[in-house]
């Protein structure tokens, strides 16, 4: 197999600039160089890429579809080299900043919502958010396709890894569910016998300090559902008659609605939130801002409060 010759960037520069300027001449004045010496250059990349990028219109230059595709291509390349120049000077970048967040795929909206608030709807920011598992998330954070990453389980700890848990707080676990027809204190763990109930999945940490308590009471509860994800676990909770068990930052909206009601405070279970980062030489600015002034305390400030 015959391998390919790399892209010559100085090409790519030259075409950019005749593609800019709408023009040979005016392109060839701007560089410095000869309109000769320029068409030779532009025709390199032409036959290196197998298209024509000009079409000739009267006395200047059109794009073609292709020329087009090359265009936005080197927009591209070009605003991320001067990006790159920005980040190794310890400068701020120009125009918009990306900010890649990873949430774990059960982690509450609310909760995902509040965080981000402050990065939402900057003109300065490009946000971008991606759900799935822990592991895929993490495996993403080292090959830093993402920033950050929001779980609700910090990863193992061990002396070869670069990443850095922040526990940005934690969230009282209760049982909750439609307003009560009966008046009738909620017993805990006792009613749990009878009354039916939505879970999160077995693999959940507060599913599983949930179990330790009733099965310490001798209670075998009367399990309506397990549910892995909490915006479904949200509107199973709201449609049913059955009490589930949530983290309040999750049906927040309801609670204050009073669609939902808190049953119960499951004594001794707490859901943690972390931010998991990876210790980078030239981290993402924003991760600093987010963390130290915005969403963190942000957080604590909307959720906790109920």
């Amino acid at each position: 197999m015959i391998a390919m010759a790399a892209l010559n960037f100085r090409h790519l520069r030259y075409f950019h600039a005749i593609a800019s300027a709408g023009s040979l001449s005016r392109a060839a004045t701007l560089l410095n160089l000869s309109q000769s010496a320029l068409s030779v250059q532009l025709g390199k990349l032409e036959a290196q890429l197998g298209h024509p990028l000009f079409d000739r219109v009267g006395r200047g230059l059109q794009l073609t579809e292709a020329g087009r595709i090359a265009l936005d291509y080197a927009d591209s390349v070009f605003k991320t080299g001067d990006e790159l120049l920005s980040t190794l000077r310890g400068q701020p970048a120009a125009g918009r900043q990306m900010l890649r967040i990873g949430a774990l795929t059960t982690l509450s909206r609310n909760f995902q919502l509040a965080f981000l608030q402050p990065m939402i709807g900057r003109d300065d920011v490009e946000l971008i958010v991606r759900s799935g598992g822990l592991n895929d998330l993490l495996a993403q954070l080292e090959s830093h396709d993402l920033d950050l990453v929001l779980s609700t389980r910090a990863p193992q700890r061990d002396g070869a890894t670069t990443l850095c848990s922040h526990l940005l707080d934690e969230q009282p676990v209760s049982l909750v569910g439609r307003p009560a027809d009966s008046s009738a204190p909620f017993a805990f763990p006792a009613d749990l016998a009878t009354m039916p109930v939505l879970l999160p999945s077995p693999d959940n940490e507060i599913r599983a300090a949930f179990d330790r308590i009733v099965a310490a009471a001798g209670i075998t509860p009367n399990i309506a559902a397990e549910i892995d994800d909490m915006a479904m676990l949200r509107l199973m909770a709201r449609s049913s008659r059955a009490l589930t068990l949530v983290p309040p930052i999750v049906v927040r909206d309801e609670l204050d609605a009073g669609t939902l009601v808190e049953r119960c405070r499951v004594p001794g279970i707490t859901e943690r939130f972390y931010a998991i980062e990876q210790r980078r030489r030239f981290p993402n600015p924003l991760i600093a801002e987010l963390l130290g002034s915005g969403g963190g305390s942000y957080y604590a400030r909307v959720a906790f409060d109920l």
